[in-house]
């Protein structure tokens, strides 16, 4: 079965597109990190918003405001322990990981526009691989915004020292978290297609020099 170059042109368009907006909305907004702490305010009567989702940058309560998060780049002077720097490394790393990714998709959709257009092999070898190189670095942020939440949630566990009020709150990843994991699937995808592009443009180059 032959692919034309227009089709598979195309089909990069909506995947990378796909993935660009995906990475956008999900930076952009605040459900990385679910605390459902309903049933708590429940049995507390609901005199204190204990619910929160948060983001990358702020963390917001529920029918409250939303405050930011610590400057994970500003606390080398800070009288912290050693697990919550720890934490704030982590945190720096996802924070530069995210926009990183998306600064790689934008040349990645420019290098890719022009090298459909100049039917350039190398240029569309080098898109392909550019846009697997950014669905790298953004799987790298998620497996360490993972690894983050799960040590925030140790040593939230420690700083209560009651298992009784963890059975009492949900806590649970959101639908910003799965837009990344869509936006990393599907610039994978992207690569993948600029790759078969430059298979097809390799192919049709060979046959008209043997022609």
């Amino acid at each position: 079965m032959k692919v034309s170059l227009g089709v598979l042109s195309l089909l990069a368009a909506l995947v990378g597109v796909s993935s660009f907006v995906s990475l956008v909305v999900a930076i952009a907004t605040d459900f990385w990190y679910i605390i459902d702490a309903s049933r708590l305010e429940a049995s507390r009567n609901g005199t204190d918003a204990l619910s929160s989702h948060s983001g990358l940058w702020r963390t917001c309560r529920v029918r409250s405001e939303c405050y930011p998060l610590i400057n994970p780049f500003w606390h080398e002077n800070a009288n912290i322990t050693d697990s919550h720097r720890q934490l704030l490394y982590m945190h720096g790393t996802f924070v530069i990981l995210m926009p990183l990714s998306l600064i790689l998709m934008i040349f990645g959709g420019m290098t890719g526009f022009i090298s459909i257009l100049a039917r350039a092999y190398l240029l569309l070898l080098m898109t392909g691989l550019l846009f697997l190189f950014g669905a790298l670095v953004t799987l790298t942020g998620i497996s360490v915004y993972i690894a983050y939440s799960a040590a925030a949630f140790k040593e939230a566990a420690c700083l209560l020292r009651s298992k009784d009020l963890l059975v009492e709150i949900d806590i649970r990843f959101g639908w910003s978290l799965a837009l990344v994991w869509i936006s990393f699937v599907t610039e994978l995808l992207t690569g993948a297609v600029f790759l078969l592009a430059a298979r097809v443009v390799g192919l049709k180059r060979r046959c008209e020099q043997v022609l």
